[in-house]
């Protein structure tokens, strides 16, 4: 009797496993497929881009940091198609990336062909023996060197901190396997650039932050009334759930759509226009498509990012990527390495002049240091943060952030630009703006 009934139970139970095997392999749960494209996305970007070990950038990006089930995700890199592919276990839920050249990589559905590529010029080299910005020579500050060498500053998990003083930088470090010429992801610092590429569009008057009616599908409804200033503001009224730690919208957003403005075009609005803060990678990609769209042609517009803001700047390293559908990303997607980091903020602390030349209007960069109206001083007008009043850092000061530890501060006054790069997740405690107030109080004392 017992014999028979433990036979039945291990039928059964074979029957469960075999169930739920075929279960996840056919209809897997999204957050699996979350899963495995974020994998292969950050696997793909880091090996194409930065030119790092797969199995390092799984270990250490993907998997060290992250979600349980991300250990149990496998990998193959086909560098003949520029492709990566995960899947759990290696067979369950798979997603791909396919990297394209000048465009970086995107998460596509499994077996999508994307061809397109950025037809951009190469923007000029540095000026061997000219100091930086205009050439690769620094000229280090040995006060502020030494901060730089206390790990507790820096932080753990940090790859790169560059500090630029009068123009010039004064002290840099980096992490172990990290250089100078390491490509790095700013994840939400592209949405600054992202605002600077619009403000290059507006210097050309070619738009409008007051602009409204943006997309043809809100015309009769409440969204009508978004003006791209709105957005910029992240108080456009939207839905959007920015929760990384489970299926939500930004997540759905970067590893399961393909066309990312689209899904994002489609949510409904659940606050009153400016009413409400919410901060949204999505309304972000939805700038990334405005600007794209009046730019009109399409080649155009894919390399408009190269030609307006990174060749006269010089960041010759800068990779802002698309998703499957040919938008930029501008929310989460670029890299570039810490020097050019920091030729971006030095930009802006020199209130979009580069050169002598004015390539953002008069006042665009003084509302990225403007809070917005109901953030409560967290938040600017601009597509940036506002620091923590503790930090006492000088009133024009703004940051440029983004997920996992990556930081800029800009502060205009003290011609002073700090950028802190990393992996390091929020719950390590680690707040860069400790760093950024003795790197203040260090120069202040000069």
């Amino acid at each position: 009797m017992l014999k028979r009934i433990f036979r039945r139970l291990a039928v059964f139970l074979l029957v469960v496993a075999i169930g739920t095997g075929l279960w996840l392999y056919f209809i897997p749960p999204n957050l699996l497929r979350v899963g495995s494209g974020y994998a292969a996305k950050i696997v793909c970007s880091n090996v194409f881009i930065a030119n790092r070990d797969p199995d390092e950038v799984l270990a250490q990006d993907v998997q060290a940091p992250g979600h349980p089930l991300l250990r149990l995700m496998r990998i193959m890199v086909d560098r003949e198609e520029s492709r990566v592919s995960a899947a759990l276990l290696g067979a369950i839920a798979p997603s791909e990336a396919v990297y394209r050249d000048g465009l970086g990589c995107a998460a596509v559905p499994v077996g999508d062909t994307v061809s397109a590529s950025a037809a951009t010029e190469v923007a000029p080299p540095t000026i061997a023996g000219e100091l930086w910005p205009e050439g690769d020579k620094i000229e280090p500050d040995e006060s502020l060197a030494a901060l730089l060498s206390d790990a507790a500053l820096t932080g753990p998990g940090m790859r790169a901190v560059v500090v630029a003083r009068g123009g010039h930088v004064a002290a840099e470090a980096y992490g172990e396997g990290f250089s100078k010429d390491t490509p790095l992801l700013g994840w939400s610092m592209t949405k600054t650039v992202n605002a600077a590429i619009i403000g290059r569009l507006m210097s050309e008057n070619r738009i409008s932050v007051d602009e409204k009616g943006l997309f043809p599908q809100w015309r009769n409804d409440g969204r009508a009334d978004i003006r791209l200033a709105d957005l910029l503001s992240m108080e456009s009224g939207l839905a959007f759930n920015e929760n990384y730690g489970t299926v939500a919208d930004v997540t759905r957003m970067l590893f399961l759509e393909p066309n990312m403005a689209r899904f994002v075009e489609e949510l409904p609005l659940e606050a009153e226009v400016g009413s409400r803060f919410n901060y949204s990678s999505g309304t972000t990609v939805l700038l990334s498509r405005i600007w794209m769209d009046r730019i009109g042609n399409a080649a155009d517009a894919i390399g408009y990012p190269q030609k307006a803001l990174f060749d006269p700047l010089g960041m010759t390293s800068a990779v802002m990527e698309t998703d499957g559908a040919g938008t930029f990303v501008g929310s989460s997607y670029m890299y570039a390495t810490a020097r050019d980091w920091a030729r971006f903020g030095l930009f802006l602390a020199h209130d979009g002049v580069w050169k002598g030349e004015r390539l953002l209007p008069e006042g665009f960069v003084q509302q990225m240091h403007e809070p917005n109206r109901s953030s409560g001083g967290r938040y600017s007008k601009m597509q940036t943060w506002l620091p923590k009043p503790e930090a006492k850092l000088p009133s024009d000061a703004f940051v440029i952030s983004g997920h996992d530890g990556q930081n800029i501060f800009v502060i205009p006054s003290l011609d002073l630009v700090i950028v802190r790069l990393g992996l390091t997740p929020r719950s390590q405690g680690y707040d860069a703006s400790v760093l950024a107030s003795e790197v203040v109080k260090r120069v202040n004392a000069d």
